[in-house]
């Protein structure tokens, strides 16, 4: 009898761990702010940027679970290791303190949005001096934007959201407002009556273009070897050009991707 149980004991664990083998995930976390179209909680795959990084780590045996939070949030839980990592993020050189960077996952292009009717000009953020401006908490646009709002060139007024933003600047209430081309565009057909859409447009001089990354929590025990198959994997997925797929139906102007 004990054979017999010492024997349906071992061969549950075998079912258990075969089971495992087939479904080949392996739990990830990662916390997300939502930012479409590259991360829509809402959406089936919940958005481009969300199914490139959900099949990268697929392919490795991993099942990532995002967590939608507000970016501070989502910093902050990954910070402390809640999360296995966090996505995306331009680099700063005080987040290097907490996380470890990946490849660069995809280029950004920043522009300013205002209205037709109220047309801007500008080459230096000096320029933008007299302006209204909107953003969006817990982002930042860039070293050279940020150091301008801390020497009191710029005048920002922050809230929760690109929507926000947008419906600021329909009323009035902001002369322009800064955000990633694709993210921009994407939010406001989205949430925006057509006609009042066709009331914005963008400056074809960036705010600021860079590079975004997935960051990994540094002092987290696993860290490494995320990184390195994270990594391993976004270099194939762009060789054989699978990478591309993801960014071939975005309807704005092209999508910078990394190559």
């Amino acid at each position: 009898m004990k054979a017999l149980k010492a024997y349906f004991v071992a061969l549950v664990a075998l079912w258990s761990t075969l089971a495992l083998a087939n479904d080949g995930e392996r739990p990830l976390s990662i916390s997300v702010g939502d930012w479409p179209p590259f991360f829509v909680e809402s959406e089936p795959g919940q958005g481009t940027v969300a199914r490139l990084v959900r099949d990268i780590f697929a392919a490795e045996g991993y099942k990532v679970e995002f967590h939608f939070r507000p970016w501070k949030r989502a910093y902050r839980e990954a910070a402390i290791g809640q999360h296995n990592a966090t996505a995306i993020w331009m680099h700063t050189a005080d987040r290097q303190k907490d996380f470890i960077y990946s490849e660069p996952v995809m280029n950004e292009r920043f522009v300013l949005f205002y209205r037709k009717d109220t047309p801007i000009e500008w080459n230096q953020m000096q320029d933008l001096a007299n302006l209204k401006l909107g953003g969006s908490i817990g982002y930042s646009y860039g070293p050279e934007f940020d150091r301008a709002i801390e020497n009191g060139i710029l005048n920002v007024e922050w809230v929760a959201s690109t929507e926000l933003n947008f419906r600021r600047l329909l009323f009035g209430r902001i002369d322009a407002f800064p955000e990633e081309i694709n993210v921009g565009y994407y939010i406001l057909r989205r949430e925006t009556d057509p006609q009042e859409a066709r009331r914005i447009t963008h400056h074809p001089e960036p705010i600021l273009e860079n590079q975004s990354f997935l960051l990994f929590p540094a002092n987290e025990p696993g860290t490494q070897a995320l990184l390195e198959a994270f990594n391993k994997r976004l270099q194939i997925f762009r060789e054989n050009g699978r990478y591309d797929t993801y960014f071939e139906t975005r309807p704005q102007a092209s999508l910078n991707k990394v190559r």
